[in-house]
């Protein structure tokens, strides 16, 4: 993992609504921050800022050493995980897996390796070969993060991941 540096990072909409007003902190590489507040007061924002999909209006975003601000969201090496998990319809869970590794020409080995180590720890082996549409909410999510984690970036970003899962799998996906 990277460290993030965030220094006064803000947000302005049409020019008067601010919506990030000059957000500072520093996520140490392997530590885990959560961002807690009431609907509406920007933490989807921010995490989309930081992973390149939505512009900043000012201050500075870093991962590891880089400055990022005017860096493209795939030049950041971040994995993002959104609550409405963003899964191709037409492909099995382990197509869905393998996809970000086969455009980034991964070796088939690898792909294997990191598929079966994912869905091993989301305990999905048994939905490889299913299609999303065959799948509980939760399996969806968890099928979601797994292509998150299967791409090893420098950092994971997740937006309500755990929202669609039962209380005992979010308690152990916590802890993964």
């Amino acid at each position: 993992m990277a460290k993030i540096a965030l220094k006064d990072v803000r947000k302005v909409y049409g020019g008067n609504v601010e919506a990030i007003k000059g957000v500072s902190m520093d996520i140490a590489d392997g530590e885990m921050i959560v961002l807690v507040g009431p609907s509406g007061c920007g933490k989807s924002t921010l995490l989309r800022m930081i992973a390149g999909l939505e512009g900043i209006s000012g201050g500075q975003i870093v991962i590891g050493d880089r400055v990022v601000n005017d860096l493209e969201p795939s030049d950041r090496d971040i994995a993002m995980v959104f609550q409405n998990y963003a899964l191709y319809p037409h492909m099995t869970v382990r197509q869905n897996l393998a996809c970000g590794l086969k455009n980034r020409n991964t070796p088939k080995e690898e792909i294997e390796r990191r598929i079966t180590e994912a869905a091993k720890a989301l305990e999905i082996e048994q939905f490889l070969e299913r299609k999303p549409r065959q799948l509980s909410g939760g399996q969806r999510q968890r099928v979601a993060m797994g292509r998150a984690i299967v791409r090893k970036p420098a950092a994971f970003l997740f937006d309500e991941p755990l929202s669609n899962l039962d209380a005992k799998l979010r308690v152990q996906m916590r802890v993964e």
